[in-house]
């Protein structure tokens, strides 16, 4: 399809894709936490509660690159 292939594209989506995701989860959670009024202590913990699963998925990545070398 215009000349990639299918592996170009699922890594395309999956390196872009998933990182446009999560930065629109990092968003949701930021209006969450501003329209229940939460203060800056409430943000945190509603940033640290939802976003621990975005930093275990991004350290996968980083430990997956120091163990295997460049990441296929």
């Amino acid at each position: 399809m215009f000349g990639y292939t299918e592996e170009q594209i699922a890594w395309f989506g999956l390196t872009f894709g998933v990182s446009a995701f999560m930065l629109y989860m990092v968003f949701i959670i930021l209006q969450l936490a501003r329209e229940s009024k939460a203060g800056r202590f409430g943000t945190f913990v509603l940033l640290l509660g939802l976003g621990v699963g975005l930093l275990g998925f991004v350290l996968k990545g980083i430990i997956k690159y120091f163990m295997v070398g460049i990441v296929e």
